[in-house]
């Protein structure tokens, strides 16, 4: 994923409710979200094998987002997308599991990791020191460490709150806070080693970067303290102009 927002144990029906967009070249293949073999669901790349968010239903939730430094790239790094797929098929706790991570994670590009399960949420970042646990609130995660204020993030977090305030049902209706195309101001762009040109329009929620990289999909995810999940999907052909969805609803099995 490239831009979250997510309210964590801070609403009265909901555990978790989340909203987010995936970023990628568009030529790279992926799979819509369906049950993988080890139980969890999950979209899947079909290039390295992962995934960017998953959720079993034992309960275990990851997700994660790319650091953005194109300034200091690794060599021969590991896939990131192993990090949710590879917390989803085991069983170890969500703390030792990212301890674990900890003492390899500069052996990845940048990322941001969270994981659940179900009942505590912790978070971890090779661009930061020590694993944090995740109080109840409203946060935000893009391309830089969670919760750090670009605009795009401010506006997600802010429209999505709005969203949960007003209880709205709709799942497509939370796509409201990821989706502008609004295009930041020179003076308010990071500085991430992508050309001035690609920084503007990385710094709009909903991309797209001429005929090659761009938003691919979104997805909303609500998790209701009775244990029911509902799941949608929306992958975009941007190419093409065109959308489809993809739904999903199950019960927690703890």
């Amino acid at each position: 994923m490239c831009l979250i927002a997510f309210s964590w144990k801070n609403h009265p029906a909901y555990k978790l409710v989340l909203v987010g967009n995936r970023d990628e070249f568009f030529e790279r293949p992926s799979a819509p979200i369906q049950q993988w073999e080890a139980g969890f669901y999950a979209g899947k790349d079909l290039k390295a094998g992962g995934t960017w968010l998953g959720i079993h239903p034992n309960g275990r939730f990851a997700t994660l987002t790319n650091y953005r430094d194109l300034k200091n790239p690794k060599k021969d790094p590991k896939t990131r997308g192993d990090l949710v797929k590879n917390f989803l098929e085991g069983d170890m706790h969500p703390y030792e599991y990212l301890q674990a991570i900890n003492e390899e994670k500069d052996r990845y590009e940048g990322f941001n990791l969270l994981v659940s399960d179900g009942e505590s949420m912790f978070y971890l970042s090779n661009y930061k020191e020590g694993i944090e646990e995740i109080s109840p609130g409203i946060y935000g995660l893009s391309n830089a460490l969670l919760d750090t204020p670009w605009t795009k993030l401010n506006r997600a977090k802010d429209k999505f709150s709005e969203i949960i305030e007003n209880g709205e049902s709709r799942l497509e209706a939370y796509f409201d806070a990821i989706h502008s195309r609004k295009q930041d101001p020179e003076e308010l762009l990071p500085d991430t080693g992508a050309t001035l040109y690609q920084e503007k329009h990385l710094s709009a929620q909903f991309i797209r970067i001429d005929d090659y990289y761009g938003t691919v999909n979104s997805t909303v995810l609500r998790w209701e303290h009775s244990g029911y999940v509902e799941i949608l999907e929306r992958s975009f052909e941007q190419l093409k102009d065109s959308y489809f969805d993809t739904q999903i609803d199950f019960q927690i099995e703890k």
